[in-house]
Order: structure tokens, then sequence, then C-alpha cells
């Protein structure tokens, strides 16, 4: 693919742990953009593979496996630690040009997923998995936090348990190419907490603030850990998953998809709209899908 030599061009300039730490740039940048996929820009570098291969074979061959990881997701630490201000301010002045901006992301990304599906016939078995992940997104929308607020996350037991299981959901999400794994914290309400959660520990560690870093960390330690156990145990799932029924795989990728600009709408904070605002969203809405468009294109 065109895409992938262009990516195999750059990389090929740069050599040893310093392209691993790009690369997990990269991938960092992907994730903290709902709509983008981690995932497909992995493929895209030609990075899946080993990643994946490397997470569900770290205990037979760690010091091989950690050579890989440990640039890999220190790039995508520091990209994330970076453009998590930006982001914030963002959803916090401009929340619906940005939310529509997300929606462009996600149906421009679309295409990537529905040629993975082309040339199978539609039978009524691919059609459930369809349904029952658009479901799934529109219900956790109805259920969840709207109107822009976002999830309670003030310590305590349940409220660590739940952060913890956002991070195994984030992390299933994170790995699978053309879905994205902020688009999932958006849905659950976590995205912005999070955002504003990492935030608040990196200026709170500048400034020696003990009382901010323990909040920060009693955000970000039950999510991180399920980050982690989840890249690790769902990592091997989805393998499974796509040796046995890939063709059915992508369709329950493709109704997530489809009804998560409809459940990213219906969360945000509409008590700013004018005729301004709209406008804005259409154009941030249309090159959010340019963009989309390019990064998933051959």
């Amino acid at each position: 693919m065109k895409k992938e030599r262009i990516y195999a061009k750059f990389f090929s300039r740069v050599h040893g742990k310093e392209i691993n730490v790009l690369q997990g740039m990269v991938v960092g940048i992907a994730n903290i953009i709902p709509g983008v996929s981690g995932g497909t820009m992995m493929v895209a570098m030609g990075l899946y593979d080993k990643l994946i291969h490397s997470i569900t074979h770290l205990k037979s061959e760690f010091k091989q496996s950690m050579k890989l990881l440990i640039p890999i997701f220190a790039g995508a630490g520091i990209a994330i630690v970076v453009l998590s201000k930006l982001f914030e301010f963002l959803l916090d002045t401009y929340p619906i040009p940005t939310n529509f901006a997300f929606c462009g992301l996600i149906i421009g990304s679309l295409p990537f997923i529905v040629k993975k599906v082309k040339g199978h016939s539609v039978t009524i078995g691919k059609i459930i998995p369809f349904l029952v992940f658009f479901a799934i997104v529109i219900l956790m929308a109805m259920l969840g936090e709207t109107g822009g607020k976002t999830a309670d996350v003030t310590f305590g037991l349940i409220n660590v348990i739940k952060l913890f299981f956002v991070g195994v959901v984030a992390a299933a999400t994170m790995v699978v190419p053309g879905v994205s794994g902020s688009m999932m914290l958006m849905l659950l309400g976590y995205y912005d907490v999070i955002l504003k959660t990492i935030n608040l520990f990196v200026d709170s560690l500048v400034k020696f603030d003990m009382a901010g870093l323990m909040q920060g960390v009693g955000v970000l330690a039950p999510f991180g850990v399920g980050v982690l156990i989840g890249i690790g145990v769902i990592a091997k799932l989805i393998e499974f998953i796509f040796s046995k029924a890939e063709i059915h795989a992508y369709y329950g990728i493709i109704g997530l998809i489809v009804a998560s600009p409809i459940a990213i709408l219906m969360k945000t904070n509409w008590s700013g709209v004018s005729v301004f605002t709209i406008g804005a969203g259409v154009i941030t809405f249309g090159l959010g899908w340019l963009i989309a468009n390019k990064l998933g294109g051959e």
C-alpha cells in the first residue's frame, strides 16, 4: 500500500530505539484523538503484528518483547501528555465544533473497515453482531452521563473498580484496527475527566503538589492497571476471535463505528449552540473526515 511505503521510507531513516519511540508517539497521538484508531496507525507503520506478538508472547520472549514494548509505550506516553492540554482546552472552550470534528474522524475511518468485508456476502449471522454493537453503543450513551457532563471519579471503592474496567475496555478497543480507544472513553463519559486528570498530575508533579499528585494517582492508577491487564488479556482474545470469525468481528466493529457519532452528539454539551457553532461544526466535521480518509487510505 502507498501509505505503508511512505511510513516505511520515513522510519527507515531512523534506527533502533528511536524508530520505536517515534512510532509510539504516532500511536499515542492516534489514541488520544477520538475517531482515530491507534490500531490502524500500527498497521500502516508495519508495527501491528510485531506489537501483538510481543504482547501475547511476553512471558516466553520477555527480553525481546520488552525491547519493543518499552520504547513504544514511552513514545505513546510522551504524546498523550503533550496533547492532553490541547484537547482539554478544545473540549472546554469549543465543545460543539470539537465533537463535530471527532464525528468526522470516526465516519472518515469507516471505509477502511468496510474494505475488510467487501466481497463477502451479507448474512443474518453477520448482521447480528452489527446490530448488537450498534445497540450497545447507543445504550451506553443513553445510560451514561449526558449534556457534556463527565463521570464521577471521586476516590472510593466503586469508582476504583469502574476505572479499572474502563481501562480494560479502552485497552481492548485500542488494539483493534479501525476502532478508537479514546472514542470508547468518550462514549463511557471518561474521556474528558481522564484528560483533566493527566494534566492535573503533570502540573502537580512540576509544582511538587502532593495533594494533586495523590488525586491524580487515585484516578490514573486503577485506570492504568486496567489498560495494562486489558492489553495483555484482550490481545490474546482478539487474536483468537479474528482467527476464527474475522468477517463477523468486522461487522461488529462497523456497528460500533456507525453508532459512535450518534452517541457522541447525544453526549455533547449543546448549551452554547448557535448558527456560528453549527457552521464551525460543519467545517470541523469536513476536516475530520478528510484527515481520517487520508490516514486510512491506501
